[in-house]
Protein backbone atom coordinates (compact mmCIF):
# COMPACT_ATOMS: atom_id res chain seq x y z
CA UNK A 1 0.00 0.00 0.00
CA UNK A 2 1.09 3.56 -0.73
CA UNK A 3 3.34 5.26 1.83
CA UNK A 4 3.04 9.01 2.14
CA UNK A 5 6.17 11.04 1.39
CA UNK A 6 5.87 13.76 4.02
CA UNK A 7 8.93 15.07 5.85
CA UNK A 8 6.76 16.12 8.79
CA UNK A 9 4.57 14.42 11.35
CA UNK A 10 1.27 15.40 12.91
CA UNK A 11 1.43 14.79 16.67
CA UNK A 12 -0.93 12.01 17.60
CA UNK A 13 -2.90 14.15 20.05
CA UNK A 14 -3.73 16.58 17.22
CA UNK A 15 -5.21 13.93 14.94
CA UNK A 16 -8.94 13.49 14.51
CA UNK A 17 -11.17 10.65 13.39
CA UNK A 18 -12.92 11.26 10.08
CA UNK A 19 -15.76 9.61 8.16
CA UNK A 20 -15.99 10.73 4.53
CA UNK A 21 -19.46 10.64 2.97
CA UNK A 22 -19.45 11.21 -0.77
CA UNK A 23 -21.80 11.00 -3.77
CA UNK A 24 -18.65 10.30 -5.71
CA UNK A 25 -20.14 9.62 -9.16
CA UNK A 26 -22.63 12.48 -9.16
CA UNK A 27 -20.40 15.02 -10.91
CA UNK A 28 -16.62 15.30 -11.05
CA UNK A 29 -15.45 17.13 -7.93
CA UNK A 30 -16.08 14.69 -5.07
CA UNK A 31 -13.13 12.62 -6.24
CA UNK A 32 -10.78 15.56 -5.54
CA UNK A 33 -12.05 15.93 -1.98
CA UNK A 34 -11.86 12.18 -1.36
CA UNK A 35 -8.23 12.09 -2.47
CA UNK A 36 -7.48 15.15 -0.34
CA UNK A 37 -8.97 13.53 2.77
CA UNK A 38 -6.89 10.41 2.29
CA UNK A 39 -3.66 12.37 1.82
CA UNK A 40 -4.18 14.49 4.96
CA UNK A 41 -2.16 13.10 7.89
CA UNK A 42 -4.20 14.97 10.50
CA UNK A 43 -7.14 12.71 9.61
CA UNK A 44 -7.56 9.13 10.72
CA UNK A 45 -10.05 8.12 8.03
CA UNK A 46 -12.22 5.49 9.67
CA UNK A 47 -14.46 4.82 6.69
CA UNK A 48 -15.83 6.12 3.41
CA UNK A 49 -19.59 6.02 2.82
CA UNK A 50 -20.92 6.10 -0.73
CA UNK A 51 -24.07 8.24 -0.92
CA UNK A 52 -26.93 8.55 -3.38
CA UNK A 53 -27.77 11.32 -5.83
CA UNK A 54 -31.20 9.97 -6.50
CA UNK A 55 -32.82 13.18 -7.70
CA UNK A 56 -30.56 13.24 -10.79
CA UNK A 57 -29.64 9.59 -11.28
CA UNK A 58 -28.18 10.08 -14.77
CA UNK A 59 -27.56 6.85 -16.65
CA UNK A 60 -27.40 4.78 -13.46
CA UNK A 61 -31.14 4.97 -12.81
CA UNK A 62 -33.16 5.62 -9.67
CA UNK A 63 -32.09 3.33 -6.85
CA UNK A 64 -28.62 2.67 -8.26
CA UNK A 65 -26.69 5.87 -7.57
CA UNK A 66 -25.14 4.89 -4.22
CA UNK A 67 -23.83 1.79 -5.98
CA UNK A 68 -22.32 4.02 -8.67
CA UNK A 69 -20.68 6.13 -5.96
CA UNK A 70 -19.37 2.98 -4.28
CA UNK A 71 -17.73 1.83 -7.51
CA UNK A 72 -16.17 5.26 -8.01
CA UNK A 73 -14.76 5.37 -4.47
CA UNK A 74 -13.11 2.01 -5.07
CA UNK A 75 -11.70 3.26 -8.39
CA UNK A 76 -10.14 6.30 -6.68
CA UNK A 77 -8.59 4.10 -3.98
CA UNK A 78 -7.12 1.81 -6.63
CA UNK A 79 -5.63 4.71 -8.60
CA UNK A 80 -4.13 6.10 -5.39
CA UNK A 81 -2.72 2.68 -4.48
CA UNK A 82 -4.47 2.73 -1.12
CA UNK A 83 -6.98 -0.11 -1.49
CA UNK A 84 -7.77 -1.40 2.00
CA UNK A 85 -6.81 1.85 3.77
CA UNK A 86 -10.25 1.89 5.45
CA UNK A 87 -13.71 0.33 5.07
CA UNK A 88 -15.84 1.44 2.11
CA UNK A 89 -19.54 1.27 2.90
CA UNK A 90 -22.68 1.73 0.85
CA UNK A 91 -25.25 4.26 2.03
CA UNK A 92 -28.97 4.48 1.34
CA UNK A 93 -30.17 4.48 -2.25
CA UNK A 94 -33.22 6.68 -1.58
CA UNK A 95 -34.12 9.73 0.56
CA UNK A 96 -36.00 9.50 3.85
CA UNK A 97 -39.77 8.96 3.43
CA UNK A 98 -40.58 11.28 6.35
CA UNK A 99 -38.91 12.90 9.36
CA UNK A 100 -39.65 9.96 11.67
CA UNK A 101 -38.59 6.99 9.54
CA UNK A 102 -34.94 6.18 8.81
CA UNK A 103 -33.75 4.47 5.65
CA UNK A 104 -31.53 1.85 7.23
CA UNK A 105 -28.27 1.12 5.46
CA UNK A 106 -24.76 -0.15 6.17
CA UNK A 107 -23.64 3.48 5.94
CA UNK A 108 -26.01 4.66 8.67
CA UNK A 109 -25.02 1.73 10.86
CA UNK A 110 -21.32 2.50 10.36
CA UNK A 111 -21.85 6.09 11.53
CA UNK A 112 -23.52 4.82 14.68
CA UNK A 113 -20.85 2.21 15.34
CA UNK A 114 -18.00 4.70 15.03
CA UNK A 115 -19.76 7.44 17.00
CA UNK A 116 -20.52 5.16 19.93
CA UNK A 117 -16.93 3.98 20.34
CA UNK A 118 -14.94 5.13 23.35
CA UNK A 119 -12.10 7.15 21.83
CA UNK A 120 -10.26 10.25 22.99
CA UNK A 121 -9.96 11.58 19.43
CA UNK A 122 -12.90 13.70 18.25
CA UNK A 123 -15.03 12.35 15.41
CA UNK A 124 -16.06 14.37 12.36
CA UNK A 125 -18.13 13.35 9.37
CA UNK A 126 -17.67 15.13 6.04
CA UNK A 127 -21.07 15.17 4.31
CA UNK A 128 -20.44 15.99 0.65
CA UNK A 129 -23.90 15.42 -0.77
CA UNK A 130 -27.33 14.32 0.42
CA UNK A 131 -27.42 14.11 4.20
CA UNK A 132 -29.65 10.99 4.23
CA UNK A 133 -27.36 8.57 6.02
CA UNK A 134 -26.51 10.95 8.85
CA UNK A 135 -30.20 11.71 9.42
CA UNK A 136 -31.02 8.00 9.39
CA UNK A 137 -28.28 7.35 11.94
CA UNK A 138 -29.70 10.08 14.19
CA UNK A 139 -33.19 8.59 13.97
CA UNK A 140 -31.89 5.11 14.80
CA UNK A 141 -29.55 6.23 17.61
CA UNK A 142 -30.03 9.85 18.75
CA UNK A 143 -27.14 9.61 21.23
CA UNK A 144 -24.64 10.02 18.37
CA UNK A 145 -25.49 13.74 18.32
CA UNK A 146 -23.45 14.29 21.46
CA UNK A 147 -20.47 12.33 20.17
CA UNK A 148 -19.52 13.82 16.80
CA UNK A 149 -19.49 16.89 14.55
CA UNK A 150 -20.93 17.00 11.05
CA UNK A 151 -19.62 19.26 8.28
CA UNK A 152 -22.24 19.56 5.54
CA UNK A 153 -21.61 20.98 2.10
CA UNK A 154 -25.13 22.02 1.21
CA UNK A 155 -28.04 24.39 1.51
CA UNK A 156 -28.93 27.68 -0.11
CA UNK A 157 -27.50 31.08 0.73
CA UNK A 158 -28.31 32.63 4.10
CA UNK A 159 -30.55 34.07 5.28
CA UNK A 160 -33.12 33.32 2.58
CA UNK A 161 -32.19 29.79 1.51
CA UNK A 162 -33.52 28.41 -1.74
CA UNK A 163 -32.71 25.74 -4.27
CA UNK A 164 -29.42 23.86 -3.87
CA UNK A 165 -28.53 20.43 -5.24
CA UNK A 166 -27.30 18.57 -2.13
CA UNK A 167 -30.28 19.81 -0.15
CA UNK A 168 -32.67 18.97 -2.99
CA UNK A 169 -31.59 15.33 -2.83
CA UNK A 170 -33.14 14.96 0.65
CA UNK A 171 -34.88 17.96 2.23
CA UNK A 172 -36.42 15.63 4.81
CA UNK A 173 -33.02 14.45 6.01
CA UNK A 174 -31.75 18.03 6.23
CA UNK A 175 -34.68 18.90 8.49
CA UNK A 176 -33.98 15.88 10.71
CA UNK A 177 -30.40 17.05 11.18
CA UNK A 178 -31.37 20.71 11.65
CA UNK A 179 -33.94 19.77 14.30
CA UNK A 180 -31.54 17.46 16.14
CA UNK A 181 -28.82 18.36 18.64
CA UNK A 182 -26.00 17.40 16.26
CA UNK A 183 -23.02 19.76 16.31
CA UNK A 184 -23.26 21.04 12.72
CA UNK A 185 -20.96 23.13 10.56
CA UNK A 186 -22.85 24.09 7.40
CA UNK A 187 -21.08 25.31 4.27
CA UNK A 188 -23.89 26.73 2.11
CA UNK A 189 -23.73 27.42 -1.60
CA UNK A 190 -22.38 30.98 -1.41
CA UNK A 191 -19.41 29.71 0.65
CA UNK A 192 -18.57 26.50 -1.19
CA UNK A 193 -18.79 28.22 -4.59
CA UNK A 194 -15.73 30.26 -3.55
CA UNK A 195 -13.49 27.31 -4.41
CA UNK A 196 -13.35 27.97 -8.15
CA UNK A 197 -10.55 26.53 -10.27
CA UNK A 198 -9.83 26.64 -13.98
CA UNK A 199 -9.34 23.58 -16.17
CA UNK A 200 -5.99 25.02 -17.28
CA UNK A 201 -4.97 25.20 -13.62
CA UNK A 202 -5.92 21.55 -13.13
CA UNK A 203 -4.09 20.50 -16.30
CA UNK A 204 -0.95 22.15 -14.93
CA UNK A 205 -1.19 21.22 -11.26
CA UNK A 206 -3.15 17.97 -11.10
CA UNK A 207 -2.92 15.97 -14.33
CA UNK A 208 0.87 15.29 -14.28
CA UNK A 209 0.90 13.68 -10.83
CA UNK A 210 0.33 9.97 -10.84
CA UNK A 211 -2.49 7.86 -12.20
CA UNK A 212 -4.83 9.58 -9.78
CA UNK A 213 -3.89 13.08 -10.95
CA UNK A 214 -4.42 12.11 -14.58
CA UNK A 215 -7.77 10.55 -13.76
CA UNK A 216 -9.02 13.48 -11.69
CA UNK A 217 -8.33 15.85 -14.57
CA UNK A 218 -9.53 13.70 -17.45
CA UNK A 219 -12.81 12.65 -15.83
CA UNK A 220 -13.59 16.29 -15.07
CA UNK A 221 -12.89 17.31 -18.67
CA UNK A 222 -15.07 14.48 -19.90
CA UNK A 223 -17.95 15.52 -17.65
CA UNK A 224 -17.48 19.15 -18.63
CA UNK A 225 -17.68 18.24 -22.33
CA UNK A 226 -20.68 15.95 -22.02
CA UNK A 227 -22.92 17.93 -19.66
CA UNK A 228 -25.59 19.71 -21.70
CA UNK A 229 -27.17 21.89 -19.00
CA UNK A 230 -27.57 25.47 -20.18
CA UNK A 231 -26.47 27.20 -16.98
CA UNK A 232 -23.66 24.91 -15.76
CA UNK A 233 -20.77 24.13 -16.00
CA UNK A 234 -19.29 27.29 -17.43
CA UNK A 235 -16.77 26.03 -19.94
CA UNK A 236 -13.34 26.64 -18.41
CA UNK A 237 -13.91 26.70 -14.65
CA UNK A 238 -15.19 24.34 -12.00
CA UNK A 239 -16.02 24.59 -8.33
CA UNK A 240 -14.25 22.18 -6.00
CA UNK A 241 -16.86 22.92 -3.38
CA UNK A 242 -16.36 19.74 -1.33
CA UNK A 243 -12.77 20.53 -0.38
CA UNK A 244 -13.76 22.77 2.56
CA UNK A 245 -14.46 19.55 4.48
CA UNK A 246 -10.66 19.37 4.67
CA UNK A 247 -9.61 23.01 4.84
CA UNK A 248 -11.96 23.98 7.69
CA UNK A 249 -10.20 21.45 9.89
CA UNK A 250 -6.76 22.69 8.86
CA UNK A 251 -7.53 26.32 9.70
CA UNK A 252 -6.52 27.86 12.99
CA UNK A 253 -9.32 27.59 15.51
CA UNK A 254 -9.11 31.33 16.12
CA UNK A 255 -10.51 31.97 12.62
CA UNK A 256 -13.96 32.79 13.96
CA UNK A 257 -14.45 35.56 11.39
CA UNK A 258 -15.33 33.10 8.62
CA UNK A 259 -18.58 31.85 10.15
CA UNK A 260 -21.59 32.89 12.19
CA UNK A 261 -23.43 31.02 14.91
CA UNK A 262 -27.13 31.06 14.08
CA UNK A 263 -30.30 29.27 15.08
CA UNK A 264 -30.67 26.15 12.96
CA UNK A 265 -33.51 26.72 10.51
CA UNK A 266 -36.19 24.38 9.34
CA UNK A 267 -36.38 24.15 5.55
CA UNK A 268 -39.42 24.54 3.35
CA UNK A 269 -40.34 21.52 1.26
CA UNK A 270 -41.82 23.80 -1.39
CA UNK A 271 -38.97 26.19 -2.14
CA UNK A 272 -36.14 25.22 0.26
CA UNK A 273 -36.24 28.58 2.02
CA UNK A 274 -35.11 28.84 5.63
CA UNK A 275 -37.52 29.34 8.52
CA UNK A 276 -36.07 30.49 11.85
CA UNK A 277 -39.24 30.45 13.96
CA UNK A 278 -38.48 27.16 15.70
CA UNK A 279 -36.32 27.36 18.82
CA UNK A 280 -33.53 25.09 17.59
CA UNK A 281 -29.95 25.02 18.82
CA UNK A 282 -27.19 27.13 17.28
CA UNK A 283 -25.17 25.85 14.33
CA UNK A 284 -22.02 27.15 12.65
CA UNK A 285 -22.72 28.59 9.17
CA UNK A 286 -19.72 29.53 7.04
CA UNK A 287 -19.65 32.79 5.09
CA UNK A 288 -16.14 32.35 3.72
CA UNK A 289 -13.74 29.50 3.07
CA UNK A 290 -9.99 29.80 2.62
CA UNK A 291 -9.59 28.81 -1.02
CA UNK A 292 -5.83 29.33 -0.89
CA UNK A 293 -5.19 26.80 1.86
CA UNK A 294 -7.77 24.41 0.42
CA UNK A 295 -6.27 24.27 -3.05
CA UNK A 296 -2.57 24.85 -2.37
CA UNK A 297 -2.61 22.13 0.27
CA UNK A 298 -4.25 19.73 -2.17
CA UNK A 299 -1.82 20.54 -4.99
CA UNK A 300 1.18 20.17 -2.69
CA UNK A 301 0.04 16.84 -1.24
CA UNK A 302 -0.65 15.44 -4.69
CA UNK A 303 2.76 16.53 -6.01
CA UNK A 304 4.63 15.23 -2.93
CA UNK A 305 2.96 11.83 -2.94
CA UNK A 306 2.53 11.20 -6.67
CA UNK A 307 5.54 12.78 -8.39
CA UNK A 308 5.61 12.98 -12.17
CA UNK A 309 7.96 9.97 -12.34
CA UNK A 310 5.09 7.85 -10.98
CA UNK A 311 2.70 8.85 -13.76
Amino acid sequence: MKKWNYLFDVPDFRKIRMIVHTDCKNEADDQFALAHHLMTPKFIVKGIIAGHFNINPREYGVGNTASASLDEVNRVLELMDVVGICPVIKGAEVPLPNEQTPVDSPGARFIIEEAMKEDDKPLFIAMQGAITDLAAAILIEPRICEKMTAIWIGGGNYPEGGQEFNLMNDITAANVVMNSSMNLWQVPMNAYKQLAVSLAELQDRVMPYGKIGNYLFTQMVEFNNNCKLEHWPHGEIWGLGDNPTISLLLEESERTDSYEMITAPTISYEDMRYDFTKANRQIRVYKNVDSRIAMEDFYAKLKINYPETDS
